[in-house]
């Protein structure tokens, strides 16, 4: 049985939050977010990494990581640039990624195999690999069979400002009906609200259910996306912080009508950073679970 791939978002430029935070330490050990979502998914049996980032901070990511893995699992790297678009769409003025959708078809030339991909800035707990590691073992790597980790809305807000979320619905068996980018979802006066496209708060329910970009694939994804992006890029040649979403392919494979993606569940407590106020939270979060041995001090 091939052993299913772990691929990192890890190309974001982190601008809420003040600098790279996907190589940024939360332990007195040295430990970066990444290092327990790796750490975890080596215990899952994920066999290979697929690291999503740019070129200006490849040599830092490759000092962190590569002797981590060495003898552990096979490692890649992939680049998501803003020029990797065709040449009619590359805008000199623009200075943001392109988003989480068109990092995901940077990674095609680097997965032969099942794999899962995640933000390399939230924590997603052990469980929640073994749950992904279980699901795509099973999976038939030829089928249309994906999946998503889903988390609820309330356990995933920051207070220090808004954040972006998958807006989940989700059938009586299961599966998912369709996804939602929400890019600005705060707590206001004590209740969470989400902006609507035309700056309009209205109100979001606590326990709505939600992707934090969690999601089981296989191989078969890479149909989906190509052709979308593009039409993507035609509407938003001029859009300096238009981002082409992994929901927005997700939604296409859902409405293909020959796929679908099951809604996994998972007990295990998520975190993350979004502000550079997050971090004391973390860190705490990080400390506790060594203290419970959870984890062990030194990871590697």
């Amino acid at each position: 049985m091939e052993k299913p791939t772990l691929v990192i978002l890890a190309a974001g430029m982190g601008s809420r939050y003040g600098g790279l935070k996907q190589i940024d330490v939360f332990s007195p050990e040295g430990d970066t977010i990444i290092d327990f979502s790796i750490y975890d998914a080596l215990q899952s049996g994920f066999g290979k990494f697929v690291f999503i980032i740019r070129k200006s901070f490849e040599k830092e990511f490759k000092a962190r990581f590569n002797e981590k893995l060495e003898g552990k699992a096979e490692v890649a790297y992939v680049y998501q640039e803003l020029e990797n678009v065709p040449s009619k769409y590359v805008n000199p003025e623009r200075t943001k990624p392109w988003g989480t959708g068109h990092a995901l078809l940077m990674a095609a030339d680097e997965v032969k195999t099942n794999f899962a991909i995640i933000n390399g800035d939230d924590f997603y707990g052990r469980e929640a690999f073994e749950v992904m590691a279980r699901s795509l073992t099973k999976t038939d790597k030829n089928s249309y069979n994906f999946n998503t980790m889903a988390y609820l809305l309330k356990n995933t807000i920051s207070e220090y400002g808004y954040v972006s979320r998958g807006e989940c619905q989700v059938d009586d068996n299961g599966y998912l009906i369709d996804v939602t980018e929400r890019t600005h979802i705060e707590k206001i006066n004590g209740k969470l609200m989400r902006k609507d496209a035309d700056g309009t708060f209205v109100p979001i329910d606590e326990n709505t259910v939600v992707s934090m970009n969690f999601w089981g694939f296989t191989p078969k994804c890479f149909e989906f996306g190509h052709k979308l992006f593009e039409t993507f890029l035609e509407a938003n040649t001029e859009n300096l912080k238009a981002e082409f979403y992994l929901p927005t392919i997700v939604n296409d494979i859902l409405k293909s009508g020959k796929a679908n993606v099951e809604v996994l569940k998972s007990d295990a407590k998520w975190f993350g950073v979004t502000y550079k106020d997050d971090k004391a939270i973390v860190q705490k979060e990080i400390e506790e679970l060594k203290k419970q041995k959870i984890y062990p001090i030194k990871l590697w």
